[in-house]
């Protein structure tokens, strides 16, 4: 399910039925790149940190999970919030095998980037052919 962001010009005081409702989940958006040796994902994710992010491959199917927790500081209230407590859950299945020992991780500035190295058997390789 695609989410739809939909702008108002409305003040954040200001309370309507669509606005009062309960957002869907986050979905942060995915880059998934094919390199010779490796897949590598690139997800934005602001707000997400290492400590509400889960990430999880089991039997060729990637699991991200997370929660955008954001602090409030202490002795203020929201106006309006939209994105504290958004939680969110993407599954891919891999076209490659890859090798989970050698998978790394990383989370700089919100931007998750996953590099997930292919077993050798399903690197492209370019085999020389012999004139005879």
């Amino acid at each position: 399910m695609n989410n739809v962001v939909r702008s108002s010009n409305h003040s954040p005081l200001q309370q309507r039925g669509e606005e009062k409702r309960e957002r869907d989940a986050l979905l942060p958006a995915v880059d998934i790149i094919e390199e010779s040796s490796a897949l590598k994902l690139v997800a934005d994710m602001p707000g997400v940190t290492h400590e509400t992010l889960k990430v999880e491959l089991d039997n060729n199917v990637l699991s991200l999970e997370g929660e955008i927790a954001l602090d409030m500081p202490e002795g203020l209230s929201a106006l309006h919030a939209e994105i504290r407590g958004k939680r969110f859950a993407r599954r891919f299945n891999l076209s490659h095998e890859v090798n989970s020992d050698a998978i790394t991780a990383t989370i700089v500035n919100g931007v998750l980037t996953l590099t997930l190295p292919k077993k050798d058997n399903h690197r492209t390789r370019r085999i020389e052919v012999q004139v005879a």
